[in-house]
């Protein structure tokens, strides 16, 4: 299966729990919507990381990927410490040429 970049290395970063390379994925004016909340821009998306990584400890398996023009939808596992894991999410992904600029996380 092949996960288009920067959406490969996002995962890799994930699940090295490296909030520094995560963030480098993204545009400077990006979207994240997780768990009923948007968060805008680097520095609110960096606070979302280090809560979600600290809070949650989260591995990611790739299980698809679909792509179509600049629109990326991942189905991923998702394991961690909290009640249900692993669980199976969607994560939608928009690109801006080479880095991310939304993402929606959803069940």
């Amino acid at each position: 299966m092949q996960v288009p970049e920067p959406l490969a290395g996002y995962v890799a970063a994930q699940n090295a729990r490296s909030v520094d390379a995560m963030l480098a994925c993204f545009t400077d004016d990006a979207v994240v919507r997780d768990e009923r909340r948007e968060y805008r821009g680097t520095s609110s998306i960096r606070g979302w990381m280090e809560e979600t990584t600290a809070k949650y400890n989260p591995t990611l398996e790739v299980l698809d990927v679909r792509t179509a023009s600049q629109q990326v939808l991942l189905r991923v596992a998702v394991s961690g410490t909290f009640p249900g894991s692993p669980i199976r999410l969607r994560y939608d992904f928009t690109l801006d040429r080479d880095r991310i600029a939304r993402l929606e996380i959803d069940g």
